[in-house]
């Protein structure tokens, strides 16, 4: 099915911002609880919020076989169940509706005032009901980096990283929606001379920068999907800040890996871009040596090219970017890992999310994470206020964004922030 939807010709009879994250190439799919306060799934074309459940009772979705209800729900997940080739047609149903010359709903008045929203009237939710949530550790140069602060940096890599996407299972009931604050978490901590854990607040809250994949229903239990097949069950992406508690990790995280130093809150950008519109937008991603076995064999471009940020705000003050990344840097790819996650038989289901891990970059200031940034504290990172962090400081707002950009159009993420409040009193 073509892709009409991404033409960068199409320009639209909404008004669009400049340098917008959200031209009608995009159309992405959200949650909002709109100015009569009800939730429905919608979309966005520049500022402008788009009620797709209004659109579909009023005919504008005739031709294409949705139930009654698809729109009129407080998640996407049976939206994205029903596959690809629905969100396909439907993305490009809306991009017609909205392109320049079309008057059907441009000169219908009262439709528009049922369809159409700003932003300060709605308020966005969660996009889906996460319902498993599995965070990876797909970056070369993050995993060095680790490796390097934490072990031997001639041996940085453990021997299994560059044969297997390496992943662990997270907690998706505290994945939390842009503009949610993060209370700072307490738990245990690497014991001291006298050989008793410290308890209390985190003294060294991180940030991760990070993206993840929301997943339609792609096999049953004791199937796997072929690599080959992988990007069909994969819907979009979100911008995704994977906090983390560097303190209680330490302690805590040898056997079995990740737990209370993560699970406390985990944000991310409410409007989840399709696959489809980073199309444009494929790179072909590092170079993998040793090949992997043949199950994770990916051909062609299997990355893309979006350009990230992550931004620190101290309370009341300036925005001060600290790192510039790339997607593009990912080792392993959302197929490869997908594709990896169910060899084993583990089944995948619409709604399911998975995060790529911190987005390290090859330089300093691409470093995905205040750990790597500061490297353990040893350098504190300069703020736009003459102020400095090593870790992230209550009152703090991190703030990630996203885009992807060539000669004909912009695709964006818009923001994915938190602001971090003090530790509720022991």
């Amino acid at each position: 099915m073509p892709l009409s939807a991404n033409n960068p010709d199409r320009t639209t009879w909404l008004k669009v911002p400049e340098n917008s994250d959200f031209p009608i190439q995009n159309i992405p799919f959200g949650v909002f609880l709109t100015r009569d306060d009800i939730i429905t799934i919608g979309t966005r074309i520049g500022d402008t919020a788009i009620d797709l459940g209004a659109l579909h009772q009023l005919g504008y979705f005739k031709g294409i076989d949705l139930t009654d209800d698809i729109f009129l729900q407080d998640s996407l997940n049976d939206f994205i169940a029903d596959g690809r080739k629905t969100w396909r047609l439907v993305r490009n149903r809306v991009s017609e509706i909205f392109m320049t010359d079309n008057p059907a709903l441009r000169d219908n008045e009262e439709h528009k005032n049922r369809v159409l929203f700003t932003m300060e009237e709605i308020e966005m939710q969660l996009p889906v009901d996460v319902g498993d949530y599995t965070d990876f550790y797909a970056s070369k140069e993050h995993a060095t980096n680790v490796g390097s602060l934490f072990r031997d940096p001639e041996n940085a890599l453990l021997p299994n990283w560059l044969h297997i996407p390496i992943g662990y299972h997270g907690r998706s009931s505290s994945i939390i929606p842009s503009g949610t604050p993060v209370r700072r978490p307490v738990g245990q901590t690497k014991p001291g001379d006298d050989g008793k854990p410290g308890f209390g607040p985190s003294r060294l809250l991180d940030f991760e920068l990070e993206m993840a994949f929301i997943t339609t229903a792609a096999n049953d239990l004791g199937k796997r999907i072929s690599i080959g097949e992988a990007e069909d069950y994969i819907f979009g992406l979100v911008l995704f800040n994977d906090w983390s508690a560097r303190d209680i990790q330490a302690w805590e995280y040898v056997p079995l890996g990740p737990f209370l130093g993560k699970s406390f809150a985990s944000t991310i950008s409410p409007w989840i871009v399709t696959l489809d519109a980073l199309e444009p937008f494929r790179v072909a991603g590092p170079e993998q040596d040793p090949k992997p076995l043949p199950y994770l064999q990916q051909q062609g471009n299997k990355n893309f090219d979006i350009k990230l940020q992550a931004i620190i705000q101290p309370e009341g003050g300036e925005e001060s970017v600290v790192c510039t990344s790339n997607f593009k840097y990912m080792y392993w790819s959302m197929a490869q890992q997908l594709t990896h996650h169910t060899v084993n038989g583990c089944n995948v289901r619409s709604g399911d999310m998975m995060g790529s891990g911190t987005i390290s970059g090859p330089t300093k200031d691409s470093y995905g994470s205040m750990l790597e940034l500061s490297w353990r504290g040893q350098n504190p990172v300069p703020l736009a206020d003459g102020s400095t962090r090593k870790f992230i400081e209550d009152g703090d707002t991190v703030i990630l964004r996203g885009y992807c950009e060539n000669d004909n159009v912009r695709i964006g993420f818009g923001k994915c922030s938190g602001k971090v409040l003090p530790a509720r009193e022991i």
